[in-house]
């Protein structure tokens, strides 16, 4: 990296833990909302740094489907433990026990929208009043919408159009009782930047970002992990094998596995540099509708 892109990060990094101290003196009770995924994890880092050499003051909340990689869940752990970070898991399966959501049938089931209700049903049980995700602006069209402290109303929903200015990096956290806000500390960066502050800072990261073989099904142009036990196959779908790695993580479900020979951060980002596909451009979920991600967050997604 040149002597200006480390100038760039640093800016970055800066303007994202002020963010961090600033959730922490405008809120009572936040949280990070840790995936498992490269951005939760820098924005977990982040917080690390902003504090230090205090602990994390946010507890991480996974909100844990029941259908996540296990490498993610290893990884996750290893975290907490690493960084005697507190964390809180939210169940998509006691949720579907409960009777708040049904389970989807088929061969296109997925819990990734129920963990809505889930997330909801967390953040109110402990009554956050801010939730830090490590959403970022370039991903999605939905989430270019986005403030860095986006508002939710009393249900949790995000509307659009009742968004606050943002002018000089001042940030308004005023809300009334029952609601709360997202906050979002990389809405600025690129997923270039994420991954060259991973290799700036050496950061671990779950193997699943690396290359490695995995037996998976092609499925709509997308090849998917072949999983039996979460995964409900068609009879034309025949399992092979390959070396694959996770561009971004989430269910095994919606998940799209990329074929690459990447075994290193520097070969990764070789490798978006080169790309044209967006990075969720392998996310099932954001497929099922144009405005798929959108309506999501106005139900109270991430």
């Amino acid at each position: 990296m040149n002597e200006n892109h480390l100038t760039h990060l640093k800016e970055l990094e800066a303007e994202s833990i002020y963010i961090m101290r600033e959730v922490a003196a405008q809120f009572d009770k936040p949280c990070i909302l840790f995936s498992g995924g490269k951005d939760s994890i820098v924005v977990t880092y982040l917080a690390y740094k902003a504090f230090y050499p205090s602990k994390i003051p946010f507890p991480l909340v996974h909100i844990d489907t029941g259908h996540n990689f296990p490498e993610t869940i290893v990884y996750r752990d290893a975290l907490v433990k690493k960084l005697n970070a507190d964390l809180i898991v939210g169940s998509v399966q006691d949720s579907i026990n409960e009777g708040k959501v049904k389970e989807e049938t088929g061969f296109n089931a997925s819990r990734n929208k129920l963990q809505t209700v889930t997330l909801l049903d967390t953040l109110a049980q402990y009554k956050f009043d801010a939730a830090i995700g490590g959403a970022r602006r370039d991903e999605e069209k939905a989430r270019a919408k986005e403030r860095i402290f986006s508002h939710r109303d009393e249900f949790g929903q995000w509307n659009p159009k009742n968004q606050r200015p943002e002018l000089w990096n001042i940030f308004n956290g005023r809300k009334n009782v029952g609601e709360h806000f997202r906050v979002f500390p990389i809405s600025n960066w690129t997923e270039m930047d994420v991954w060259q502050y991973i290799y700036q800072e050496n950061i671990d990261l779950p193997s699943l970002y690396y290359t490695h073989k995995r037996k998976v099904f092609l499925r709509d142009g997308q090849w998917l992990a072949a999983d039996p036990d979460i995964i409900v196959r068609k009879p034309d779908e025949k399992v092979v094998e390959k070396e694959v790695r996770c561009r971004t993580i989430g269910d095994v479900t919606c998940t799209g596995l990329t074929l690459s020979r990447a075994h290193s951060v520097e070969q990764i980002i070789e490798e978006i540099a080169a790309t044209r596909i967006t990075e969720r451009g392998g996310r099932a979920d954001d497929k099922r509708s144009e405005t798929a991600m959108e309506d999501r967050k106005k139900a109270g997604y991430f």
